[in-house]
């Protein structure tokens, strides 16, 4: 497992970088455009990102990617506004709604296979509140982050909501079915 660690600094970077994407969004209609080589190494690191947004204490948005493609800097500020305006399950933010968001940035650590004989032998496994979960068959793919844990603390019932969120009947089992772990570090 990956043992991503930021400063507090750097923490509060990525954060204001988030916040400033959104308010950027909401002014001009696209992300924040920054350039890594402004920021420390940590922030410049290709790490992959997810950036959840709540408002009021409910879930108001949240995008990310699964592998690390870009700077962890960029990231952060595409994932923020995309968060904001492109997560289909909520209607593009408004400026009225900016005050009221908190903002929580999950870093990835490099998804693990897991290996496995049955979905019992999968829940056996399962660490609750440390691993998050990818679930993969032919088209269908969901992921839960690590803080999920929070709402489905119970693991048949996290890896049975992971498979209605990939798209599958919470029924369904496939020996076939590929599920790979990762941890976080979120603030």
């Amino acid at each position: 497992m990956s043992s991503i660690k930021l400063t507090t600094e750097d923490q509060k970077v990525c954060l204001q970088i988030a916040r400033q994407s959104i308010k950027h969004g909401l002014q001009k209609g696209s992300a924040l455009q920054i350039a890594a080589s402004d920021y420390s190494s940590d922030l410049q690191q290709n790490l992959a990102t997810f950036v959840t947004l709540h408002k009021n204490g409910e879930l108001r948005g949240c995008i990310g990617a699964l592998e690390a493609y870009q700077p962890l800097i960029n990231d952060i500020a595409e994932h923020a506004y995309s968060a904001a305006f492109q997560d289909p399950r909520f209607p593009a933010l408004q400026d009225n709604e900016y005050e009221q968001l908190d903002v929580e940035i999950s870093v990835l650590g490099k998804p693990e296979p897991m290996i496995f004989e049955s979905e019992e032998d999968l829940l056996e496994q399962i660490r609750p509140n440390i691993d998050g979960l990818i679930l993969e068959s032919g088209y269908n793919r969901g992921t839960f982050l690590p803080s999920v844990w929070e709402q489905l603390p119970d693991k048949k019932e996290f890896l049975n909501h992971l498979k209605m969120k990939a798209g599958l009947s919470s029924h369904w089992w496939d020996n076939a079915v590929k599920i790979s772990r990762y941890d976080t570090f979120s603030f």
